[in-house]
């Protein structure tokens, strides 16, 4: 099991693009990948359950990624959280 907490970096925090590029990438991936907020867990692969935890710029979450695959998941999951979801603001 891998974990990383990733703090929101971009202006408009977790909004529909990033969130759908947060789903699509999870889907990608065999392993199970879920995020939590406070006391909210929700599995990454949901566009619906990334919404939900309404995560604003500068709030953090958590990464939990477990599976065949957890290492390649977990990293492009970081790298989107590092790259701003590739919004130039």
């Amino acid at each position: 099991m891998i974990e990383y907490d990733l703090k929101i970096i971009n202006q408009l925090g977790l909004h529909a693009r990033p969130a759908a590029l947060i789903a699509q990438t999870a889907g990608g991936f065999t392993s199970d990948i879920h995020l939590s907020k406070e006391q909210v867990t929700i599995d990454a692969k949901s566009i619906m359950g990334i919404m939900m935890l309404a995560a604003e710029h500068g709030s953090t979450l958590h990464l939990t990624v477990q599976g065949a695959d957890e290492k390649e998941a977990a990293e492009a999951i970081k790298q989107l959280f590092e790259n701003k979801f590739n919004e130039e603001f």
